[in-house]
């Protein structure tokens, strides 16, 4: 897909992994339409690129709220007249061990509410966006391209249930729809992040950081342009479809 001109969603898109992604691709010339829950991270992403003079659309939306999505996908095709793109970014997490046993007592298990609100935002909220996204692609005929940004945690985390099991349904949701949606030109991908230099990991402790990158062959953490770069490549490969672009220097969980 030539990425000039076309219109593509970006869900939390105005921070962090998600505005590295806005930014390569509108970098490429895409208009961009930016889903958040964070309305000042919307407005700052807005002047921004306004400034610049990229074209876009902001819009306050929780991902997990199926009545709030499909109103903001109808509102991008009113703003901008087509759709062409959707990166399901938004994520949460709410790290906890299974059961944490201290002196052969539990003393604590990840509750319902953990695993609710990230099976919730990340992997429902990923369904709903590309099926909205997808239906519209469908209606306006121009075909399209989804990719879902899944983990290297789709494998198997320690203390990541809930973000394991989130992580290893986008990725396999990408399959599925490659076979589904190829028939009306839309292509998906996913992008499998490893440790990623984002506010949450720089703001660990050093020894705990230093912990965290030893595994990792390359013995740094990825760019959040790195993991955008991947995003924009399989927008522009033509060839690309239903696979998972691991980015992680080589780490295996």
């Amino acid at each position: 897909m030539d990425l000039k001109g076309k219109v593509v969603v970006v869900t939390g898109g105005a921070q962090g992994i998600g505005r590295a992604i806005a930014d390569a691709l509108a970098a490429a010339g895409a208009k961009l339409a930016l889903f958040d829950v964070n309305a000042g991270a919307l407005d700052s992403a807005r002047a921004a690129y306004e400034k610049n003079g990229t074209r876009i659309s902001t819009h306050l939306v929780n991902v997990a709220d199926e009545t709030g999505v499909e109103q903001a996908m109808d509102a991008v095709v009113a703003a901008h007249g087509r759709l062409d793109g959707l990166v399901n970014n938004a994520g949460i997490l709410r790290d906890a061990l299974l059961l944490k046993v201290k002196d052969g007592e539990i003393v604590s298990r990840m509750s319902l509410d953990q695993w609710r609100a990230v099976i919730d935002v990340n992997l429902t909220g990923a369904f709903l966006c590309g099926r909205a996204a997808a239906e519209r692609m469908v209606k306006l005929g121009n075909g399209g391209v989804i990719v879902g940004i899944s983990s290297i945690s789709r494998h198997g985390n320690a203390g990541q249930s809930n973000y394991s099991a989130a992580k290893a349904g986008v990725a396999a949701m990408t399959v599925v729809w490659a076979r589904e949606l190829a028939r009306y030109g839309i292509r998906t991908g996913a992008v499998a992040p490893g440790f990623v230099a984002t506010d949450i990991l720089l703001n660990m402790k050093p020894e705990a950081l230093e912990k965290a990158v030893a595994p990792v062959p390359l013995k740094r953490l990825g760019e959040p342009a790195e993991i955008a770069h991947g995003v924009r490549f399989i927008f522009e490969n033509e060839f690309f479809t239903g696979r998972c672009l691991d980015l992680d220097g080589g780490l295996r969980l």
